[in-house]
């Protein structure tokens, strides 16, 4: 079974229409900028927001790991005792404490998610499955879900970063409508520096799949210091057009640290803070690029 971070309701930029999102647990890249790093380990984790910390110490003397301590004026948690069995989140006055990761059954998650079929019907939505990134969960679960929600006659979009065996996009493909693809990146030195990997695996799977006709949306995080400049966009649109990626729509996506603060409640470090979106002519520009070279649904957004 997989850990779900959370699902969310009513998304608008996650696929056509309005969309219920599921995000699952656990990732193989680490993007310097990830607005979801609670996301990215495959266990549940404890988020702690201590800046808001009276000290009142509770949690200390409630852990049964002693996991929890003052130190220097601050209550800290040593993250190598946690077990985020999630026993401090009881004896948070504050309610500052929560563990991040939730075991649901096939059967639990479909029963939520058909909660907003009405706006699945009325708008072409469906649910999207993110992540962290969901092509690297339990596929068994992951088709098991897919089929049943197939059934019920809700389209499934994946919003995947392309990190994971190609077996697992084949087990579940025909059951998607959607493929949100990344690419961030055509130079493999740059996508290691700021991603943690190579991106040799994720052009090979997008090739796969558009070979095996699915429907894809290329999404590209656009960021001035990993592939906001003419000479990175056209290299991204050089690769498609030579490897014949049938893109139904591009979306050209603009930085943004939303999700920064939450490093700190993870206890860690963002480590975005030299990177920068374009500005909205420099990402109109872009939008010119792929349309000069034939690509006629390009966005920026979601």
């Amino acid at each position: 079974m997989s850990l779900i971070t959370s699902i969310q309701k009513y998304s608008i930029h996650d696929g056509d229409g309005i969309r219920t999102t599921v995000f699952f647990k656990g990732c193989g890249l680490r993007c310097v900028w990830c607005h979801n790093p609670e996301t990215q380990s495959y266990k549940k984790q404890p988020l702690y927001d201590k800046e808001r910390c009276v000290g009142c110490r509770s949690c200390e003397m409630a852990c049964p790991h002693k996991a929890i301590h003052e130190e220097g004026g601050k209550v800290v948690t040593d993250l190598t005792l946690c077990d985020a069995c999630g026993t401090c989140t009881d004896y948070c006055n504050l309610n500052l404490r929560e563990i991040v990761g939730k075991e649901y059954t096939v059967e639990e998650l479909v029963k939520e998610l058909k909660k907003d079929e009405m706006f699945y019907e009325q708008s072409g939505g469906g649910v999207t499955l993110s992540g962290g990134e969901v092509m690297t969960a339990d596929m068994d679960y992951v088709e098991r879900l897919c089929k049943r929600l197939v059934r019920l006659g809700i389209t499934v979009t994946i919003d995947t970063c392309g990190y994971a065996p190609y077996e697992n996009f084949e087990k579940i493909l025909p059951y998607i409508d959607t493929f949100l693809y990344d690419i961030k990146t055509m130079d493999n030195e740059i996508h290691k520096k700021y991603m943690g990997a190579g991106n040799e695996l994720i052009l090979s799977n997008l090739e796969r799949l558009n070979a095996a006709g699915a429907r894809i949306y290329i999404r590209i995080p656009t960021i001035k210091e990993v592939n906001g400049t003419d000479r990175a966009m056209k290299d991204i649109i050089a690769y498609l057009l030579e490897k014949k990626i049938q893109a139904a729509c591009v979306n050209l996506l603009p930085y943004h640290n939303t999700g920064s603060a939450k490093y700190a409640r993870l206890g860690g470090r963002y480590e975005g803070e030299e990177l920068h979106a374009p500005d909205q002519e420099e990402m109109e520009h872009f939008v010119t690029l792929f349309k000069e070279a034939g690509f006629h649904n390009v966005k920026i957004g979601g």
